[in-house]
C-alpha cells in the first residue's frame, strides 16, 4: 500500500473532506489522512513547519503560508464556497432573520450568543461594531474554543443564537438550523486546497487536489452545505 497523503484543514471543511478523501481512496487506491482542527491551529501548525502534504484552509490563509514559504507557490485550488448561517437549539423559538435589521433585534434579544474563532467569528465581530451594540452583548458573548463546533455549546443550552458555517452546522444533533445572513451581511468564505512545501510525494498529492476541485466532488459539497468554488 503507499504511503498515505496526508493533510491538515479547518474545521469547517472537516465532513466534506472526510466524505471526498474516501471517495478518493476507493477510486484511486490511495490512502488519505486528512486531520482538522480549528483553522487557527492548523495555519500555526503548518507555520511551525509541521510536514503534511497538504493543507485546505480559508483562501485567505492559504496565500499567508505561501507568502511565509510553507505552501507551495502555485499550488492553490479553490474547492468550495461557504457562507454563515445561525442556529438555535431543537424546537427552540426561531427568531427572523429575512434582513439586517431583523438579524440585528435577533441578537439584541438573546441570551447569549456563539460564534467561532474562525472567518464567521471575524465576521460577526465587525458586524457588531458597525451596529454600535458591541459593548451592549459584550457580557452575552461565548466564543466557542478552536476545533468546537458552535453548534454543540447551542446543542448543550450553552448559547441561545449560534453562528457559524452552515458546513459547519447542518448536519449537528440537538440544533436547528434557521437560515443564513441575509445577503446584505453575509460573507461567503471561500475554502482552498494547496500543496505544502514539506511534502515528500508533491504528485500523489497534486492528483487528490486536482479530484477535490473536479466536478465530481461538487454534489458532496452541495449536501454538506457547501458550493463548488
Amino acid at each position: 500500500m503507499n504511503e498515505p497523503i496526508t493533510g491538515i484543514s479547518s474545521m469547517a471543511t472537516r465532513s466534506v473532506l472526510a466524505e471526498l478523501a474516501g471517495n478518493y481512496e476507493r477510486t484511486s487506491g490511495q490512502r488519505v489522512v486528512i486531520e482538522s482542527v480549528g483553522g487557527v491551529t492548523a495555519a500555526q501548525r503548518i507555520q511551525d513547519g509541521e510536514s503534511f502534504d497538504m493543507v485546505v484552509l480559508a483562501a485567505d490563509a492559504i496565500e499567508r503560508l505561501t507568502a511565509a514559504g510553507r505552501v507551495q507557490p502555485g499550488s492553490r485550488v479553490d474547492l468550495a464556497r461557504s457562507g454563515i448561517a445561525l442556529a438555535v437549539a431543537t424546537g427552540a423559538p426561531r427568531p427572523e432573520i429575512g434582513d439586517e435589521v431583523s438579524v440585528r433585534n435577533a441578537i439584541l434579544a438573546a441570551c447569549s450568543i456563539g460564534y467561532s474563532t474562525g472567518p464567521s467569528g471575524s465576521h460577526l465581530t465587525r458586524l457588531f461594531a458597525r451596529w454600535g451594540i458591541a459593548e451592549t452583548i459584550a457580557p452575552r458573548i461565548v466564543q466557542a474554543p478552536p476545533g468546537i463546533p458552535v453548534g454543540t455549546l447551542v446543542a448543550r443550552g450553552e448559547v441561545e443564537l449560534g453562528f457559524q458555517q452552515l458546513s459547519e452546522l447542518i448536519h449537528l444533533p440537538g440544533i436547528d438550523v434557521i437560515g443564513s445572513l441575509p445577503p446584505d451581511i453575509q460573507l461567503i468564505t471561500v475554502f482552498s486546497a494547496a500543496l505544502c512545501t514539506a511534502s515528500g510525494q508533491k504528485e500523489a498529492a497534486k492528483a487528490l487536489l486536482s479530484f477535490l476541485a473536479s466536478p465530481q466532488a461538487a454534489s458532496v459539497k452541495l449536501a454538506h452545505g457547501m458550493e463548488p468554488a
